[in-house]
């Protein structure tokens, strides 16, 4: 029977052995009670890491952006972000259910820069939204795992700064950031009144995240974890796998970078001599997108899922890979080979007139 590489996302990783034996032998308490050792270590760890006074354990990055949402607007105020940003287009209408906001995209593809930051806030009317916040995903997920330049990163801080906005970063992939940009997390996360990273995709971890900020922050992010049903009592066997994996598996997440280039030289070989036109970007980090103008998604994702490898469709024509932990080095090459040969399958086939590309 054929192995199945999975490749849909890098939260799809299991614990390592080595992490489930850090699981059972956490120190515990009652973390709505403060009391969970394991749980303050890595929130003191975390914030350590980020440069920031402190700390808040959540159980998922939706829960941690929608925290920080909560913590610097209030209800009718206007948030900027990227085209495709997560707290925006994956987390199920959270932001105006919850904080009342609305959203204001800046730029193309998921970056932005300070001048589209100028242009996107709103006059102090009071018949207009009041823009509060701008909002950054580094990496950006559907922009492809792309890195947001540090540059624009401060250019967009100081204008953000001068009319008196809050500034998030979604770090989800923050590790990824830090490594492909050559940085430390906690310079790239310097800007930022909160940060929000997460421990169940490149680092491996069953579970978690963290929102970051100042003590005052922290305080009132407590608050609407517990409001948002976040109160979890005996964490520790879960802050242990996030700490295992800020030891042990920041180091390796190079590896996944490299995979992902690997995958998409085997497939950018396969569409040239293809007839219809496919988009292989060069990935910075660990997501790769196939973009196939004309082809439905769901044939490439069919065609890899018969030579053992999911991918998944993030459009009617574009499919994300994304290489992690659990894809080992010796299965790089015949997960290559496989999209490469399920490239080639679906460019040989008629056109859906119909079909185009719908990712941002």
């Amino acid at each position: 029977m054929q192995a199945t590489i999975d490749l849909r996302s890098d939260t799809v990783t299991r614990p390592t052995a080595a992490m489930r034996a850090a699981m059972a032998a956490a120190e515990v308490g009652d973390d709505v009670y403060r009391e969970d050792p394991t749980v303050r270590a890595l929130e003191e760890r975390v914030a350590e890491l980020t440069g920031k006074e402190a700390a808040l354990f959540v159980p998922s990055g939706t829960m941690g952006n929608q925290i920080a949402l909560l913590c610097h607007t209030q209800r009718g105020d206007e948030v900027i972000a990227g085209e495709g940003a997560h707290c925006a287009f994956y987390e199920s209408g959270a932001a105006p259910a919850w904080s009342g906001v609305q959203f204001a995209f800046a730029g193309r593809g998921g970056l932005f820069t300070a001048a589209d930051v100028e242009d996107a806030i709103k006059p102090p009317q009071y018949y207009l939204p009041r823009t509060r916040l701008v909002a950054i995903e580094n990496t950006h997920n559907r922009a492809g795992g792309r890195v947001f330049p540090q540059e624009d990163v401060l250019a967009i801080a100081s204008v953000a700064r001068a009319h008196g906005l809050a500034l998030h970063l979604d770090g989800a992939r923050l590790w990824n950031a830090a490594v492909a940009a050559g940085r430390t997390p906690a310079e790239l996360a310097a800007p930022f009144d909160t940060v929000s990273v997460c421990f169940s995709k490149g680092l491996g971890a069953p579970v978690g995240s963290a929102l970051c900020g100042s003590a005052d922050v922290v305080r009132a992010a407590l608050r609407f974890r517990k409001m948002l049903g976040g109160g979890m009592r005996q964490a520790g066997v879960l802050a242990a796998a996030a700490l295992y994996a800020l030891a042990h598996h920041q180091g390796r997440i190079a590896e996944d970078h490299e995979a992902a280039r690997a995958i998409a030289q085997a497939m950018r070989a396969a569409a040239r001599h293809a007839v219809a036109p496919a988009t292989i970007e060069e990935p910075e980090t660990n997501i790769l997108y196939i973009e196939t103008p004309g082809i439905p998604a769901e044939r490439l994702v069919e065609a890899a899922r018969r030579r053992g490898v999911l991918v998944g469709a993030t459009g009617r024509s574009a499919v994300r890979a994304v290489t992690h932990l659990d894809l080992a080095p010796e299965q790089v090459a015949p997960a290559a080979s496989a999209l490469a040969e399920a490239l080639a399958e679906v460019l040989a086939q008629p056109r859906d007139r119909g079909a185009e590309g719908a990712r941002a």
